[in-house]
């Protein structure tokens, strides 16, 4: 249960989707002067190094927010337009490696909402993994925000519950766990649906895979169907950077099967922002031009309810 370390995984491109996403929200959200409630069921460790052993092996951020970097600085540099959204995630990463060209530390969704939280907001941040959650504790007690920011040591699925809805009545939660458990895919829903009942006019965002599985391949036609079903407006965004073949073939040679290395991610939000659909259809053809592989590279940006 415990396998899984976001570490590995720090700044690739669905941490591009879901991060870029999660900026354009948070800065549209605070633009409102009452108190917001952020929620992040699967906090991981807050802010990742990426010069150090897990994601170097990895090398996953070379192909998600090195490459992402890359790319815009030579646009900028030849005059060119980098998207809105593009730019303020790309500044928020900036931000945390202190104007130095060559960026070693990024930044997970506790610490890109800490940035934005204004003081009348508060951060309640849920993570299980005893490594993980005890790397947030600490990086949180450094920052010395008081009872602004909340770790919990419990299931966020369930620790959700509690929470809605927020005294303010207003509140962003961000779903986004490993999957590494088949069943994260029902609970998901599950917890949608009661969070829902609580609190119908919060925001949520989910966060899923595009993998070969049964249960991944059906998710997004399941929460579209969710939220219509509740009335809720919704957006549903996909990412896909396409298949290096090369690496397929290794793959496939090695382990005798297909690969399944994740080559997509999807956001689907329920109450978005109005402008949200607007700015990923604005920055997603430029981010897959900018990362994609040799095959298979997409985006999709659907709304409904709306």
């Amino acid at each position: 249960m415990f396998s899984y370390r976001h570490a590995f995984h720090a700044g690739n491109h669905a941490d591009v989707l879901k991060h870029m996403t999660l900026v354009a929200m948070l800065q549209y959200l605070t633009q409102k002067d009452t108190g917001l409630l952020l929620v992040d069921t699967h906090a991981g460790a807050g802010v990742y190094r990426l010069d150090q052993d897990h994601a170097r092996t990895s090398g996953e951020s070379e192909h998600g927010i090195y490459q992402l970097q890359v790319v815009a600085d030579a646009a900028r540099a030849a005059g060119q337009t980098v998207p809105e959204a593009v730019q303020a995630y790309l500044a928020q990463v900036a931000q945390f490696n202190h104007g130095s060209p060559v960026w070693r530390t990024y930044p997970g969704s506790p610490w890109i909402s800490q940035a934005l939280l204004r003081p009348q907001d508060k951060l309640k941040l849920f993570e299980v993994h005893p490594t993980d959650s005890k790397l947030l504790e600490k990086q949180v007690a450094e920052l010395e925000r008081g009872r602004q920011i909340e770790v919990l040591r419990r299931n966020g699925f369930e620790g959700l519950k509690a929470l809605l809805p927020p005294p303010t009545r207003r509140g962003l939660v961000l779903i986004d766990p490993s999957y590494e458990l088949k069943t994260d895919y029902a609970e998901v829903v599950t917890c949608l649906e009661d969070a829902l009942k609580r609190f119908p006019t919060g925001t949520y965002a989910v966060w899923y895979p595009v993998i070969g599985r049964p249960e991944a391949h059906s998710m997004a036609r399941k929460l579209k169907t969710m939220s219509s079903k509740l009335q809720r407006p919704w957006v549903q965004a996909e990412l896909n950077i396409g298949l290096n073949p090369t690496e397929g073939v290794t793959t496939q040679a090695a382990q005798g099967r297909t690969p399944t290395t994740m080559r997509a991610s999807g956001m689907h939000i329920i109450n978005p922002p109005f402008t949200l659909a607007a700015q990923l259809r604005d920055a997603l053809p430029w981010v897959t031009k900018a990362l994609r592989q040799a095959t298979g590279s997409g985006w999709t940006v659907e709304h409904g309810g709306h």
